[in-house]
């Protein structure tokens, strides 16, 4: 089969690799539809690591995808050949406490596809996965929009965190696929206001018709000066693009005993608060890890139509144009939300 590695940085090759099979009696031979390009992806790309994740090249990386299931093995019960599957990229033991406490997506033998020192990505033409990772879609849904289930996933998640008993006003800084996702989830569970930040117009126009009440780009505008003569101030923000100044602004953003969820992932190693701000305001900060059994929620609110990921999947390449999809991201370029390969 014929796959697409990172062989050095900002270098991607088409390789030919064996043909994945089936090992064990709950594995699933799926064969690949879509794969979304994702900003950790990026990161990988451009630098060749995230924190302590160092690539050793050539390796294989992508982790938003969908297919067609081709194969399962003789304990599989809730996928069959000819189903399309969204798949969750992370693999966790089923043992550990993390798992055992319903905190899966912390696992502690956890291993993530397209990650380094743990799963080859699935920039391939074939991948086996668990069927715990194996999710089934409608018929009408494609294979586009189940690739971006993943992303979805954590948007769902991250406002599940969110206190919605308290929650009524919000901000997302940065309004990428997963602040999009973010926002999407927080209107579905009745959000009334949501403010919206990026450096990219574009995107803050897809944001707007998405449902945003307010967006402006940092660059142009004093944001906080803007939505605080809108706001008294906000019950939550969650920050979304990994950048200090935008973790500055949410402080200064949220009411006394407000909520900041930090979903981005910053390039360096060490942020910083005005501790002054933070204490006096009271405020809560909650990390969100990916996901946590939001896969099937994220489905529904595709199916449901309650959010329109057509909107969001802006551009679409073939498998031997991946390279070209990767600069079009990493250079932010032609107001690109989400880039997808489709290999149908």
């Amino acid at each position: 089969m014929r796959s697409i590695v990172l062989s050095g940085i900002r270098q991607l090759e088409i390789r030919e690799e064996p043909l994945p099979v089936i090992q064990n009696d709950t594995d699933v031979l799926i064969r690949m539809g879509a794969v979304g390009v994702c900003g950790s992806d990026i990161h990988y790309y451009e630098t060749g690591r995230i924190g302590t994740q160092v690539v050793e090249f050539p390796f294989r990386i992508g982790h938003e995808c969908s297919g067609t299931v081709e194969e399962v093995g003789s304990a599989v019960r809730r996928v069959q050949p000819g189903d399309t599957v969204a798949v969750d990229p992370a693999v966790s033991c089923g043992q550990c406490d993390q798992c055992l406490s319903g905190r899966p997506h912390t696992c502690r033998n956890l291993r993530f596809l397209g990650n380094p020192g743990e799963l080859d990505g699935c920039l391939a033409e074939y991948l086996v996965m668990p069927e715990a990772s194996c999710y089934p879609v409608n018929t009408e849904m494609s294979l586009a929009n189940a690739a971006f289930v993943e992303p979805l996933s954590i948007g769902v998640y991250a406002a599940e965190l969110m206190d919605a008993a308290k929650a009524e006003k919000i901000a997302v800084l940065g309004s990428g696929p997963i602040g999009l996702s973010v926002l999407g989830s927080a209107l579905a569970r009745g959000v009334e206001k949501a403010y919206v930040t990026d450096k990219i117009n574009d995107r803050l126009q897809v944001a707007s018709i998405a449902g945003a009440k307010w967006t402006g780009n940092p660059d142009e505008t004093d944001v906080v000066s803007d939505i605080r003569e809108q706001e008294l101030l906000l019950d939550a923000v969650f920050e979304c693009c990994g950048e200090q100044d935008a973790l500055d602004q949410a402080i200064q953003l949220l009411k006394p005993g407000g909520e900041l969820l930090i979903v981005g992932i910053p390039e360096p190693n060490r942020i910083s608060f005005d501790i002054n701000d933070l204490r006096h305001k009271e405020i809560t900060i909650k990390n969100v890890r990916r996901q946590n059994d939001c896969v099937r929620p994220a489905i529904q609110l595709i199916e449901q139509g309650k959010i329109d990921t057509d909107l969001l999947i802006t551009h679409q390449y073939d498998f031997e144009t991946t390279a070209d999809a990767y600069d079009l991201v990493s250079g932010y370029r032609d107001g690109v939300v989400k880039a997808t390969i489709m290999f149908e």
